[in-house]
């Protein structure tokens, strides 16, 4: 269920697999995602079983209606009855308040200053990667009293450069913007690695603590991954302060 877990200093962070939900095929089993078709129960069971195996609330988990932007919401709660914003970055300074993103490939960043109580969770795939999705998110948190050197940096399973084929001129638009995503996959072909150029990004905003999982996700069968089989579920990765 929680594929990988790490706290550091009172900063947690998780994320899930695909294993101990009650989603039915091709959402077996633990879909997180809201918006690919799967029954909407499940969904809502799946988030609960996460949630609690955390050690969390599922009250206390704020979700984003994600879009490849590069728009953040700071947050102090829930969204309760309000519509979920189209954003693909979340942060708050509310300690005890668990900050999600939903991925099926594209790169789950996780982020927090355990010193200034200030945490995001961002959304970066090629499109969000370009925009700028994550400085975007390291800016709101500075904002809010973090500072980058303090900053712990933790990305999820996606998938990985070697797996990742794009055509050779959007290989080109995304080295432009970050060359350290130009890769090539393991069969010769143009590719981009979106979790190289997140960290490259982290690193020249002066992130001193940053990890990436070792797991590519179109080539794990415990992972969901939508560029391998389209009709899939979503994956989350969790983040909050004590």
């Amino acid at each position: 269920m929680i594929g990988q877990r790490d706290t550091v200093n009172g900063a947690h962070f998780g994320f899930t697999d695909r294993w101990g939900g009650v989603s039915a095929v091709p959402y077996e089993e633990l879909n997180l995602g809201g918006a690919v078709g799967d029954d909407p129960g499940a969904v809502t069971a799946n988030r609960e079983l996460a949630a609690k195996s955390l050690g969390i609330g599922p009250d206390r988990v704020v979700w984003m209606n994600q879009v490849h932007g590069a728009d953040v919401a700071v947050v102090d709660g829930p969204w309760g009855d309000a519509p979920v914003p189209r954003v693909d970055a979340v942060v708050t300074a509310e300690r005890g308040l668990a900050l999600a993103v939903l991925t099926a490939d594209c790169v789950p960043v996780l982020l927090a200053d355990p010193v200034a109580g200030v945490a995001a969770a961002a959304h970066a795939g090629r499109p969000g990667l370009v925009a700028g999705i994550v400085p975007a998110a390291v800016r709101a948190m500075a904002e809010l009293g973090a500072d980058p050197a303090r900053i712990v940096a933790r990305t999820g399973p996606a998938v990985c450069g070697r797996c990742y084929e794009v055509p050779e001129e959007m290989r080109a638009e995304v080295f432009a913007v970050e060359p350290a995503a130009y890769a090539e996959t393991s069969w010769g072909t143009p590719a981009v690695d979106v979790a190289a150029g997140v960290h490259a990004q982290l690193d020249r905003l002066g992130v001193g603590d940053g990890q990436r999982s070792p797991v590519c996700t179109r080539g794990s069968g415990d992972h969901f991954s939508y560029r391998r089989d389209r009709t899939t579920g979503r994956l989350a990765g969790y983040v909050w302060l004590d």
